[in-house]
């Protein structure tokens, strides 16, 4: 677990970064930048945010610290602890429940070894739980990091994360060859002009 800093301010890139985001809103509506602030600053800090970046990024825009913490509990893509280098979120929501999340979950468990809101022992991945992610068609789904992997079953996921275990970068998108989210056995329309 990575240890609480003291202090926290953006790198000069990421500064640069924040000032391009702030000017993107009209005068008076800068309070507006924030949560792309905060995911810049969480991006930074490792994958989750300290206290220190939550003060930092309130002074940045001149907000009550609670009005940023407000945002920071409400939103479940923002971390106020440590995560691994890969967060895993399995969707359960009823299409991917549907279609066998429940056994996902459960492999992901397994081959991490650690539940739901906990890190693996090697501090390489967390475990989470989400309520949809968007990609219905494709159920079931998981989102590791900012990458979509669709159209699993057990042993897709578990490739998937013993892939990243081993620091490669597994194929991202469906698991089943579709394109996009076209029916699973091909295209059905537009097939050639008449």
């Amino acid at each position: 677990m990575t240890a609480e800093p003291a202090s926290f301010e953006f790198d000069a890139d990421n500064a640069a970064r924040a000032k391009a985001i702030v000017a993107r809103y009209p005068a008076g509506r800068e309070h507006s930048a924030l949560l792309p602030l905060l995911d810049l600053a969480q991006r930074q800090a490792g994958g989750w945010l300290p206290r220190a970046a939550i003060e930092f990024i309130a002074k940045y825009l001149a907000l009550p610290r609670i009005r940023v913490e407000e945002v920071v509990s409400f939103y479940t893509m923002f971390f106020t602890r440590s995560v691994g280098t890969h967060v895993v979120w399995v969707c359960t929501t009823t299409p991917c429940w549907l279609r066998g999340s429940d056994a996902i979950l459960d492999r992901c468990k397994r081959v991490l070894g650690c539940d739901v809101g906990e890190n693996s022992a090697d501090g390489k991945f967390t475990l989470t739980e989400a309520e949809c992610l968007g990609a219905c068609v494709n159920a079931p789904m998981v989102q590791i990091n900012d990458d979509f992997y669709e159209d699993l079953d057990a042993d897709k996921v578990a490739a998937v994360l013993e892939a990243l275990r081993r620091g490669e970068r597994p194929k991202t998108g469906s698991q089943s060859g579709r394109h996009t989210s076209e029916p699973e056995g091909g295209a059905t329309t537009l097939k050639g002009g008449s």
